[in-house]
């Protein structure tokens, strides 16, 4: 158990940098505009001094732990931070007692931040309960994991729930340079010479963990020799070794992004699956967000699949959904099935072709008028101006086929292949063009 006030403890240079960088004001606080925003409910909840119950929850180092210590700050009240993979009940009831001690003496709150708050069990979760409508503590717990699978619904349901996302690479590279100039609790004091591309690679490569980007930062800086002028010179070989990651030659604003991204496309259209998983691989080691892959994989699976085989979109589709719900690492297994499904598929790109001819003579041609027996005709007078007064419908006639015209002008755009399955839809088109 931890008895400290936060704003004194973090000026010790005992402290990690990740520590002594947390916020003490909401003004100070990167990132998490979403919940924590000026006129976001969390924020007023706060500022008015009226939390009861907080869960956090989200990937490591997104600020779990440093809100906690924020509201604390804002608030005045006495912190107590425990673990609950080392606490127990004993120690919880202890706790709680000395902070209805405590306010009754000194009218003061105690926030009580519970780390891994999911690891207490359902009799552990519940000695919480009865404080939790008073207030005191204020209870703060926070988690890698969904609260709504992990905490008993009773805990759950009086507590505000906010989740937490990774943070972005601007966010974290706002960190680092906060870090650089704090003479107070940053590395400010230290003749620091940092390389651009060496914090763009700490903020890429930490994966959206300010704490992993503030220790490789701190780690890089004191290990580093000084030159003759005293200065460290902080590069991007050293940004490499502190975060233990070798630097891959991939901006994202910049030729090597979009590079890579072209090679992948057309290995996959290249049915080369070895090739497109060397570029997937390259992409998600240099940090890519894995979304943007599998918007190309989606693309790729339609314009250069297509009808060839229909489940390739649908597999791609359905990685996309997987890398939304899950993240990384696990969304690269996803990613590397749809990859090899779409590279291994026959390949048409019949259909992008025949959007585009007719996007070119909706384009460059006069507008057809829709024939009248097409027009809606679900309205009152309808039939007296002639809408869908011959059309036929194709369910009534042998087949499921009627011959009509569906344009006022004839057309011919999709033009299927012999691949794949799309040999079937061109056969059985052939027969009904025939007809």
């Amino acid at each position: 158990m931890d008895l400290f006030n936060p704003a004194e403890s973090i000026k010790s240079k005992d402290f990690p940098l990740a520590v002594r960088m947390r916020p003490l004001s909401l003004n100070d606080y990167i990132g998490q505009d979403e919940i924590i925003g000026e006129g976001k409910l969390l924020r007023r909840a706060i500022e008015a001094d009226r939390l009861n119950s907080l869960i956090l929850y989200g990937p490591p180092g997104t600020g779990k732990t440093s809100l906690a210590w924020c509201i604390s700050s804002v608030t005045k009240s006495h912190f107590v931070s425990i673990n609950a993979t080392t606490s127990n009940v004993e120690e919880l009831r202890k706790i709680i007692a000395q902070a209805k001690i405590k306010r009754i003496s000194t009218n003061r709150k105690t926030i009580l931040f519970i780390d891994e708050i999911h690891r207490f069990n359902k009799s552990q979760q519940d000695v919480l309960l009865p404080d939790i409508e008073e207030g005191n503590p204020v209870i703060i717990g926070a988690t890698v994991h969904n609260p709504y699978f992990y905490l008993v619904a009773p805990l759950v349901s009086r507590s505000m729930v906010c989740e937490l996302k990774s943070l972005t690479q601007e966010d974290i590279a706002k960190i680092l340079t906060s870090a650089l100039k704090d003479k107070t609790r940053g590395l400010g004091n230290l003749k620091i010479k940092m390389e651009k591309q060496a914090l763009e690679f700490l903020a890429k490569t930490c994966e959206g963990d300010a704490r992993r980007a503030l220790n490789a930062l701190e780690v890089g800086a004191l290990t580093t020799p000084k030159n003759k002028d005293g200065v460290v010179n902080f590069s991007l070989e050293t940004a490499s070794e502190s975060i233990q990651k070798k630097p891959v030659v991939y901006d994202n604003k910049e030729d090597a992004h979009y590079d890579t991204a072209s090679a992948f496309i057309k290995s996959m259209r290249g049915s080369d699956p070895d090739a497109a998983l060397y570029w997937l691989a390259k992409m998600l080691y240099a940090g890519e967000d894995p979304r943007f892959i599998a918007r190309r994989v989606c693309i790729c699976a339609s314009e250069d699949v297509g009808n060839a085989d229909p489940l390739a979109l649908v597999l791609a589709n359905a990685a996309f959904q997987v890398c939304e719900l899950v993240g990384m690492p696990e969304a690269r297994i996803p990613l590397a099935q749809a990859v090899v499904y779409v590279a291994s598929a026959p390949k048409s790109n019949a259909s992008y072709l025949a959007v585009e001819k007719a996007l070119d003579d909706v384009e460059n041609n006069r507008v057809q008028e829709v024939p009248d027996h097409l027009k809606d005709a679900n309205y009152k007078s309808a039939e007296k101006s002639g809408r869908a007064k011959a059309y036929k419908y194709a369910h009534d006639y042998e087949g499921h086929f009627v011959k009509q015209k569906y344009t006022g002008e004839p057309v011919r755009y999709y033009e299927p292949t012999e691949m794949g399955h799309e040999a079937k839809i061109k056969q059985r088109l052939d027969k009904l063009r025939k007809a």
